[in-house]
Formats: structure tokens, sequence, C-alpha cells
């Protein structure tokens, strides 16, 4: 197959992480692969020599003549590969994919990779996603927010994880927690420094390990010194090799107030850890975590239930390794030859 994938850059990120695992995995196969950049010129993330990189321009903040000249980029190179399937990743990206192709005969399959409510312009969104050929959706939460007519034309897929993973972890864990994330609203680590200052108390030797960065990081670090627990949380930033580094961490801890599929959850847990989630929007942690058997759930923006989560963990060492061993079969559930497989089924289709 011939096929362009889109999306704003391939900073680190979990739509990103998924688009390469993809892009890598059909380049191998012998498919034609690009990944079309249209904000960015740089990758977080190996891509195999035969994937085709190209970018056409960088972050437009709002600009709206160089939102103009992204549109015409995109469209002289999807003219010019109009024999290519075309697949679109997150809404904006998606928005201006489908703008560009206009009269043109390339397909363009949407991939949705977040939670739809979040969209400040649903009916603008939807009005222009009925353009599109196909639709993939992670969760069949998130498909139920469109209408009929994008639903018919979509598929559920969840994300992959990818099969270079370390092994599992199974022997006595260090008292450290992991959080993994952009340091942004949407991830909400305020709950989660509120509910390790409680915890703490209770368990003062474990630490907090945050890896990511963003436009939060200030208040956060702020905001664990007025809860002293400023000595006890590490800011790791953006790492390469995070799994390496939490693998013989004592428990994964996720805060999001909504999320598609979190990529460092479902590795994770493939790893053996034990793993808490809110039971956030659209159902991506539900989807991965069934209470209490591999992993525990939280409601959302709920200090109290996470604190006590975290405390369940700590206390009962038995019940954490029962979590950690049913959690290591997500490796089969979710594995990339699977998911790959039903990415490269649907898109052939078109």
């Amino acid at each position: 197959m011939k096929i362009i994938f889109v999306i704003s850059a391939m900073n680190g990120g979990g739509a990103e992480r998924v688009l390469a695992t993809l892009a890598n995995r059909y380049a191998g196969q012998g498919d034609e692969v690009t990944i079309l950049m249209v904000a960015g010129d740089e990758s977080a993330y190996p891509l195999d020599p035969k994937v085709h990189i190209l970018s056409i321009g960088q972050a437009s903040h709002g600009n709206p003549f160089i939102q103009g000249k992204r549109l015409s980029a995109m469209r002289r190179y999807f003219k010019a590969h109009k024999d290519h399937v075309i697949v679109s990743f997150g809404t904006q990206i998606n928005l201006f994919t489908i703008l560009s192709t206009f009269g043109l005969r390339n397909r363009v399959i949407v991939s949705e990779r977040n939670d739809p409510q979040q969209c400040g312009y649903k009916s603008i969104r939807n009005m222009i996603y009925s353009f599109g050929k196909g639709f993939v959706f992670q969760t069949k939460e998130a498909r139920e927010h469109f209408p009929e007519k994008i639903r018919k034309r979509s598929v559920v897929i969840p994300n992959p994880i990818r099969s270079n993973l370390p092994q599992p972890f199974l022997c006595r864990r260090e008292k450290k927690i992991a959080a993994v994330g952009r340091l942004e609203l949407q991830k909400n680590h305020m709950l989660l420094l509120e509910a390790f200052a409680g915890f703490h108390k209770n368990y003062p030797e474990w630490e907090l390990h945050i890896f990511g960065k963003g436009t939060l990081e200030q208040k956060l670090k702020k905001r664990a010194e007025e809860l002293e627990i400023g000595g006890s949380v590490v800011f790791e930033g953006f790492q390469h090799d995070i799994l390496e580094k939490i693998k013989t961490y004592g428990m994964y801890v996720l805060s999001s107030d909504y999320e598609g599929i979190s990529n460092s959850l479902m590795e994770a847990m493939a790893m053996g850890l034990p793993c808490i989630s809110t039971d956030c929007p659209i159902g991506g942690s539900a989807l991965c975590i069934e209470d209490c058997k591999n992993g525990l759930l939280t409601p959302v923006r709920d200090v109290g239930a996470l604190q006590k989560a975290m405390e369940r963990l700590a206390g009962d060492e038995m019940f954490a390794e029962r979590l950690c061993r049913n959690a290591i079969e997500v490796r089969d559930t979710f594995a990339e030859r699977k998911i790959a497989e039903q990415w490269h089924d649907y898109i052939g289709g078109y």
C-alpha cells in the first residue's frame, strides 16, 4: 500500500508513538510510507530508514497567513500523490487534511486520539469530518459522540503495545511512584500531588517521580513545596528511556481528567507495574484495567480515592503482586502485531 500519515509533529506523545509504531511496521513489510509533519520537523521516536519523512511548516500559533500556507502546501503534496491513502492524526490536523483535499481523489481516514467532548467547535468539526472516507476511534465511547453517518464509516482500534518493551520485572520493587505525561491541565498532576501529600504522611519512604515537560512545571514544583513534599517529588523532564527507568518502581499512577488511551499506562501494565488510573473519559483506562484484578480505577478528580488506592498498593504487597501478574496479559491483548493488522486491514479497504 501507499500511505501518508499526517500529524502536527513527531514530538513525544501518545499519538506520535502509535504513528511511529505503525509506520515502522508497514515500511518494514514493504509498504510505501510517508510521515507528513505540518508543524514541526523533528521526531522523538526512531523511524525506519525506509519511512519517508517530510516537513512542510512550523507551528502557526493561530496565524491565519501561516495556516493558509500550510493548507496550500498540503494540497499540492496530496494532489501529487493522489494514489496514496491519507491517515490523519489529531482533531485540528484532521480538519486541515480534509479541507486541503476538497475536490481531490485522495482517500482520507481520520483518527481521533482524545476525548471528542473536549473539542470547542463540535458542529464545525462534525460538518468537515463528514467529508472524510473513514474514521478510527480508540474506544466505543469515543465513537458514540459522533453523528450516525460518521459512526457507520468507522472502526474502533485500540492502541498497540510495542513489541520491544523491557521484560516484566517480577522481583521486589523500589518504593517509587511513576507518573508519565505532559505537564498540562489534562493530566491533572495537581491532583496527584495532593494525593501523594496525604499518602506520604503514612508512607514517608516513598518518592514520586514525574516524567514529562509542559507549561505547568513551575506551578507544580511550587505546589509540591507548599505541600511540604518537595524533597520527595522528582521532576524528571522528558526521558527517552523512561521504561528502563521505571520498570523496577513500586507503582504507576495516571491522574488525568480525560484521555484517549494512555500508552504509558499500557506499557507500565505490560511491564508488570502495579497501576492506578482515574476512570476518565473516553473509557481508555477502563478498557485496559479491570478494577482490582489487573489494576485500580478511581473516580476523576477524587483526591481521597486516589490516596487510598496508593496506600492499598503500598500496604499490601501480595495484592500488588497479583495485580502485576494479571496486568502483564495486556501484552497479548493489545499486541503490536494484532493492532497493526487491524489498522492495515482497515486502510486497505480504501
